[in-house]
């Protein structure tokens, strides 16, 4: 005797009910706030991570010297000149905020977190930790990247381009701006894998689309490492966007294993 449909009609309301009450897309400890409340919040997190960067940036300015020294060694055999009243000083500056913004950026991670936490569900939340690991771990590993690769590369090139014509004696500060812009732009670039986990397990982008597209993705790399380099030798520019190409396709590895 077949079932009668108003059995199958309650077994699909049945399941339909459990899923829409699957335990991990709920939001545990659900606090209802008003705007005014999470503006306010945002405005404390922001001022905590200013403290933080403002107090870490004064702890590396008071020891920027051996910081200074750490990031010319790339530039051996070049002597460095203070062109201007006052330029080392200003590098000094420089030097200590940015180095002071990547010690307090853990912190800033953790502000962020604090953050959006209330309003992400179980399953959200599961995949928050495996995220920002990944990140801190990429980030710093396209600083890594940069200053034992990519800026020897560059200086290296500029130095023998003017071997026997010019004496090498550089700006410190237009050295430093080098530096630091090449560091940090690497640092950003090697989050493109975290980028793809995202857009992968939220459904937007599946493996199969983000292959499909290499050729965009080869040209793009290429215009990506000509921007985020601030010299304009060629082999820079193919060093980083060989790094932005294996990690472009490291990326798509991984949302296959997500089964996106």
């Amino acid at each position: 005797m077949p079932p009668s449909p108003d059995i199958d009609t309650a077994i699909d309301l049945e399941e339909d009910n459990y899923v829409d009450n699957d335990p991990l897309d709920e939001l545990p400890g659900e606090v209802e706030m008003s705007m005014f409340e999470h503006l306010e919040e945002l405005r404390m997190r922001i001022f905590y991570a200013l403290i933080a960067v403002i107090v870490a940036a004064i702890g590396c300015f008071i020891a920027v010297k051996p910081i200074v020294q750490l990031l010319e060694i790339p530039a051996q055999g070049v002597k460095f000149l203070q062109l201007a009243p006052g330029e080392y000083f200003f590098v000094s500056v420089k030097v200590a905020g940015y180095s002071g913004l990547l010690l307090a950026s853990p912190f800033i991670l953790y502000q962020i977190i604090q953050f959006v936490l209330p309003g992400l569900t179980r399953r959200e939340r599961s995949f928050l930790g495996p995220i920002v690991l990944g990140s801190s771990v990429l980030f710093f590993g396209g600083l890594i990247f940069a200053y034992l690769l990519l800026i020897p590369a560059a200086l290296k090139f500029f130095i023998n381009y003017g071997t026997g014509v010019v004496e090498q004696s550089w700006s410190i500060d237009k050295y430093f701006e080098f530096v630091l812009l090449l560091l940090f732009s690497t640092g950003l670039a090697f989050q493109i894998p975290i980028i793809q986990l995202l857009l992968g397990s939220l459904g937007i982008v599946s493996s199969q689309t983000m292959i499909s597209g290499w050729r965009y993705i080869i040209l793009g790399a290429v215009v990506l490492g000509a921007i985020l380099t601030p010299s304009t030798d060629p082999l820079t520019q193919s060093l980083l966007a060989g790094a932005v190409l294996g990690l472009y396709f490291g990326g798509i590895g991984l949302v296959k294993v997500l089964g996106k």
